[in-house]
């Protein structure tokens, strides 16, 4: 039975673990081939273990036993060749790219200027970087595409520590906003789609670790009036395939004509 995407190419950013893992999984269920990139290795500023080689070995099994083809390699979306050389591997090997998911980002919340730079590095230069990197293949195959970029609801609210890393995480993840409006405008007339998803916590090693429990706990505890970091909904956390559902309705053609939007995935986080 055909798949949504069948015959597509998806480029994914992040793609060893968490979300990026949810994302490559869910579009090669539907069908899709997978450019799998991650940098794989550690960010001083960043507190916590970043993923590693045998992540990404296992995010390649977890595609291969839906059926679908990939092809993944270390890249750090810090610097365009890099990246570039990382999406050549997969265009050689496909032919073609039709899907972009800009998903890699760390949160160093507790981290000071070394962490400001690293975040906006990553968070927000790094997705200019993979737009950047794909728009060429895209326009040039004539046949539209969609880009979804992967912001956080810290990009529609002001959340936060005083921590330079924590406002660096949220001043990235609104600037994700305004490069998703902007290249929405740009690439409309070549039938590209490009819109940005903004979840609430996720339960993946970015938020699932000692470091940023202990950083909640402290930006609850120093607070004179703490923020309500709870969804509206009654649960916690959502999980990756939450939002790799939400990335496959957006990339596929029920939303064919849904670009320049900010879609909160978030359990009522934000409207409450």
């Amino acid at each position: 039975m055909a798949g949504p995407l069948d015959g597509k190419v998806a480029l994914i950013t992040g793609a060893a673990r968490g979300q990026g893992r949810a994302h490559a999984v869910r579009l090669a269920a539907d069908g899709a081939s997978v450019i799998a990139v991650d940098l794989c290795a550690q960010i001083a500023s960043v507190p916590y273990p970043l993923a590693t080689p045998d992540d990404l070995a296992a995010t390649v099994k977890l595609v291969e036993d839906t059926g679908s083809r990939i092809v993944a390699a270390r890249g750090d979306v810090r610097d365009r060749a890099s990246l570039s050389a990382a999406l050549r591997a997969g265009l050689d090997e496909f032919g073609r790219l039709d899907i972009v998911v800009a998903n890699a980002g760390i949160a160093p919340m507790q981290s000071s200027d070394d962490g400001w730079r690293d975040v906006i590095d990553v968070n927000l230069t790094g997705v200019f970087h993979t737009v950047e990197a794909a728009i060429p293949t895209m326009v040039s195959q004539g046949s539209g595409g969609s880009i979804v970029l992967i912001s956080s609801a810290a990009g529609l609210a002001g959340i936060g520590s005083a921590d330079a890393g924590s406002i660096g995480y949220a001043a990235a993840k609104h600037g994700v906003v305004g490069l998703m409006r902007v290249y929405a405008n740009l690439l409309a007339r070549h039938s590209i789609r490009v819109n940005s998803i903004h979840p609430s916590g996720v339960d993946t090693p970015m938020i699932n670790n000692e470091f940023t429990r202990q950083w909640l706990a402290r930006l609850v505890a120093e607070s004179d009036s703490p923020p309500d970091m709870g969804n509206a909904l009654p649960v916690q956390v959502l999980q990756s395939d939450d939002i790799a559902n939400a990335v496959a309705w957006l990339v596929s053609d029920q939303a064919r004509y849904i670009t320049g939007v900010t879609l909160p995935v978030d359990a009522g986080y934000l409207n409450k």
